[in-house]
């Protein structure tokens, strides 16, 4: 069971000394005895698993290798990453929980940390953040108690534990405060991917983390308010409470690019999750090797939902109204179903919706089962095997093909777009004439194979295979930056978990394509969860204070019915604009670098796709190194060059925002612009530069 330590009855952080060796009964040497002694718990749970000996428990070689790969697993999710705090927390309650709540513990205290930890005698060390007796850490208040008496939080520096803060939240004496501990941690430099926010998700955060399974949750958050964090601690949290559950049908989280699922990639790991996985819309589409792009407006056309319908018709067409009747020809005997008969079959079959290839499964079955009540009114007794052999006749096959041939959906879609009458046929009465000439290739493609096939081209053929097949449902999918889908790629992904739920993350204010959703109930109906709950969250933790408030001066163009974000940071941030000649735009640019360099943390700089040349170069020239996004930062190279379509979900401790007009300028229309420019203004963690020779958006209005 967890150590009894004293109260202290400072609530400022107590931090360590490098003087003589303290007493025993100081509480910060308690902490970092029980710290060291939960390391040493952990190393003896993973010293068991790694001694397990399967050999003559497994029945046989594959039920072998299933275990085995389970231990592995269990084997590297006990790892101690000496950098990564054990636990962050205890809380001391005033009544011991029950034994239910508190995975085995009776006792009143508990340390709250990543992961699970139990000594030699099967006594808790370390209770799971996601444990219900955890909950009280993130939402315990003066007001709620939560039937605790104490909750004290831990600092560490470089792994050690150095410091502790104490909230004595029954002690009417003691007032409300923000916690120092809490404020830091948020605040401290963020360099390399980013990293789990577990010690300080607050309680409007924990609500969505901890929401059940059952059901859709929708987050709108500002910049800044965590809400990545929240969905990726909410798959860790579902994986806890659902585990069997979700091990056989699966969870996935999806992002808008590689760059940035490689820098959210280490967050689940760290909290103990190593089999989710990650993967970009393309992704999930990729049945064809993408090599061409759209104009905007094709894309939009292609994205559109109505596409859906028009794909349906075009799958539909290949069905034909049998005209000769199918005969079979078993031994002697020839049984006949004439071809209204066959036509009711068919029609029936269309009649109920089911998918392309399950009815063309099921015609075959049915046309023999008209064949098996010929038999039988003829006095023979088929069984089931006759009908399978009927089924699988030469004749009826014949008919098949000819009725409900097979469907190929890309070379569906290739004879769509690339066949203008076939295109008119399918979408009359759906796209206007001016629409489908917009989609129209201008030179067909000879096969599916040659085709540069577009993103949007791939949705479309994804489109097509689930109405000829069910597409495999997940049990929770979580997609991120989901306010830049066009409606057919939320279908894309609604279909990975119609059996399933899903939690969507996104931010109307930083939809940059033209295709960018209005609304999130609009977003949901396309998903397939209408009616989820949209949940929103205001208050940031990122974003200093000044530098949000730039940034929200665009929000009346590019989505006034939002709410304004606010930030919690205690300190303003740096923030500054930098006046530059045209010509000396890239060397003060640089200049304003060099300025961030001097500072503890990661540097983005981050300018539109036309500058990012001049700016390499420029960066080369200087000798100063810079990284790609998604790479991670090092002491020796912190600055990561940034074109502006890929800064979405990055964050780093400074940014220098090149040239604002350019960025705005480098979209097609300027409610999009002024979107990529408001997410590229709030990407700073301590503190923004804009450097600007252009004059700035009028948005914007004075610096």
């Amino acid at each position: 069971m967890p150590s009894h330590a004293p109260h202290p009855t400072t609530t400022e952080p107590r931090t360590g000394s490098t003087g003589p060796q303290p007493p025993s009964d100081d509480p910060l040497h308690r902490e970092r005895a029980h710290l060291a002694a939960s390391r040493s718990a952990l190393r003896a749970m993973r010293a068991d698993a790694e001694a397990l000996n399967i050999t003559d428990v497994a029945a046989n070689w594959v039920n072998a290798q299933v275990l085995q790969g389970e231990i592995d697993a269990r084997i590297k999710a006990l790892a101690d990453l000496s950098h990564t705090p054990l636990f962050f927390g205890r809380l001391d309650y005033l009544h011991a929980p029950g034994l239910e709540l508190a995975e085995g513990a009776t006792g009143e205290n508990f340390y709250i940390g990543r992961r699970h930890v139990h000594d030699a005698d099967g006594d808790p060390m370390v209770i799971d953040w996601r444990a219900p007796v955890s909950q009280p850490f993130y939402r315990a208040s003066k007001k709620d108690p939560m039937d605790l008496k104490l909750r004290r939080r831990f600092g560490y520096t470089s792994g050690e534990l150095t410091a502790y803060e104490d909230e004595h939240l029954t002690d009417p004496t003691e007032a409300a405060r923000t916690s120092a501990l809490l404020q830091s941690e948020i605040e401290r430099p963020r360099v390399g991917p980013m990293r789990d926010i577990v010690a300080t998700i607050q309680p409007e955060q924990d609500e969505i983390v901890r929401a059940g399974i059952g059901g859709s949750v929708c987050v709108q958050g500002a910049p800044g308010t965590g809400k990545t964090a929240v969905g990726l601690h909410r798959v860790a949290y579902l994986l806890y409470a659902h585990r069997e559950r979700l091990a056989r049908s699966g969870t996935l989280v999806i992002g808008p690019n590689r760059s940035f699922l490689h820098y959210i990639e280490q967050v689940l790991p760290a909290l103990g999750e190593l089999e989710v996985k990650q993967a970009t819309v393309d992704d999930l589409v990729g049945h064809v090797e993408v090599r061409g792009t759209d104009e905007a407006a094709a894309a939009t056309v292609k994205g559109d939902a109505r596409m859906a319908e028009v794909l349906r018709r075009a799958v539909r067409s290949h069905l034909t109204m049998p005209q000769e009747p199918c005969v079979v020809v078993r031994g002697s005997r020839r049984w006949r179903v004439p071809a209204y008969e066959l036509e009711e079959i068919v029609q029936e079959l269309r009649d109920r919706d089911i998918r392309y290839g399950a009815a063309r499964e099921a015609l075959p079955q049915r046309i023999a089962h008209a064949v098996l009540v010929r038999m039988e009114q003829a006095g023979e007794a088929p069984d089931d095997r006759v009908q399978d052999a009927v089924a699988r006749n030469a004749a009826v096959k014949a008919t098949v093909k000819e009725v409900w041939p097979p469907v190929d959906p890309a070379k569906l879609v290739l004879r769509l777009l690339g066949d203008a009458e076939f295109l008119a046929e399918q979408a009359e009465g759906i796209l206007t004439p001016e629409e489908q000439k917009t989609i129209l290739w201008t030179k067909p493609a000879r096969s599916v194979k040659s085709t540069k096939w577009s993103s949007a081209d791939a949705v479309l053929i994804d489109e097509a295979m689930d109405l000829i097949a069910r597409t495999p449902s997940l049990g929770h999918v979580v997609l991120d930056e989901a306010q830049d889908l066009s409606p057919m790629q939320y279908r894309a992904v609604g279909r990975r978990c119609t059996t399933g739920s899903a939690t969507i993350l996104g931010d109307i204010a930083q939809g940059t394509t033209p295709w960018a959703t209005n609304t999130w109930e609009e977003a949901l109906t396309h998903l397939g969860k209408p009616g989820s709950a949209v949940e929103e969250l205001t208050q940031g933790f990122r974003v200093p204070r000044e530098v949000i408030a730039y940034a929200s001066r665009l929000l009346p163009a590019i989505a006034p019915d939002l709410t304004e974000a606010t930030s919690i940071r205690e300190s303003a941030g740096d923030f500054a604009i930098r006046t530059a000649e045209p010509a000396d735009l890239t060397a003060a640019t640089l200049t304003a670098c060099d300025d961030a360099l001097t500072k503890e943390g990661s540097i983005g700089l981050i300018a539109a796709e036309s500058r990012i040349q001049e700016l390499r170069t420029a960066l080369e020239a200087a000798g100063v190194p810079c990284l790609a996004p998604g790479e991670e930062t090092s002491p020796e190279a912190r600055l990561t060059l940034v074109p502006a379509t890929l800064a979405k979900g990055l964050e780093y401790d400074y940014v220098v925002l090149d040239e604002p007009a350019a960025i705005v300028d480098g979209e097609p229309d300027e409610r999009t612009g002024l979107r990529r420019l408001y997410v590229c203004l709030t990407r700073a963690v301590s503190g923004l530069t804009v450097v600007h020779a252009a004059g700035l958006p009028e948005q914007l209005g004075e610096g």
